[in-house]
């Protein structure tokens, strides 16, 4: 199965990044794009038995591993 693992900030959290980004896109006459976010994707292959499994195995990776869970938040997709 294919899994999903997509990391945000949380809000009220500062997107240095998703600042920079929308000031460079302002300065590139993008004029109406306001509040970018940055985020990540972390994609893989699970072989668990079923696709609650692997939810639930991507869940613990993600509070393990692949989210500060302080300051990000994420959501798990499985196809």
């Amino acid at each position: 199965m294919k899994v999903k693992v997509e990391v945000f900030l949380k809000p009220g959290v500062l997107d240095v990044q998703g600042k920079a980004i929308e000031a460079a896109l302002g300065g590139l006459g993008f004029k109406d794009v306001a509040d970018v976010r940055v985020g990540r994707v972390i994609s893989f292959d699970s072989a668990a038995a079923d696709k609650a499994a692997a939810e639930a195995e991507a869940r613990r990776m993600a509070d393990r591993l692949l989210a500060n869970q302080v300051i990000e938040s994420y959501r798990v997709e499985v196809q």
